[in-house]
């Protein structure tokens, strides 16, 4: 009886856990400042194009940047793929109203935090 009760315990824990982790268009986030030199999950412009632009020459300006789910994809591996876009309406870099990103793998690697 109490393994019975020890299974179903862990599983409700796990699918609670599972579920916690789903991304919702209109979630807040926000962007942290990148491990390595760029992102990696995040598809944000190589810095020579930024470079080239003329904008910023590194990704200090979007670090700590508030950003909503504008949209949510699913393929069939499991992966969720997000739209972003800046909270407060302005551009990323003066020019993309908004980016694409691995949702698992840029939390996994800290590159985005949720906000509660």
């Amino acid at each position: 009886m109490k393994k019975l009760l020890f299974t179903l315990l862990f599983s409700g824990i796990c699918f609670l856990s599972n579920a916690n982790n789903q991304p919702k268009v209109g979630d807040e986030l926000v962007i942290n400042e990148p491990i390595a030199q760029t992102y990696h999950h995040i598809k944000f412009p190589k810095p020579n194009i930024l470079i080239k632009r003329g904008t910023v020459t590194g990704y200090k300006s979007v670090s700590k940047n508030l950003v909503v789910i504008k949209e949510v994809m699913t393929k069939d591996n499991g992966d969720h793929f997000v739209v972003l876009a800046k909270k407060d309406g302005t551009k990323f870099f003066g020019y993309l109203s908004h980016v694409k990103a691995n949702y698992t793998k840029a939390l996994e690697a800290e590159e985005i935090k949720i906000i509660k």
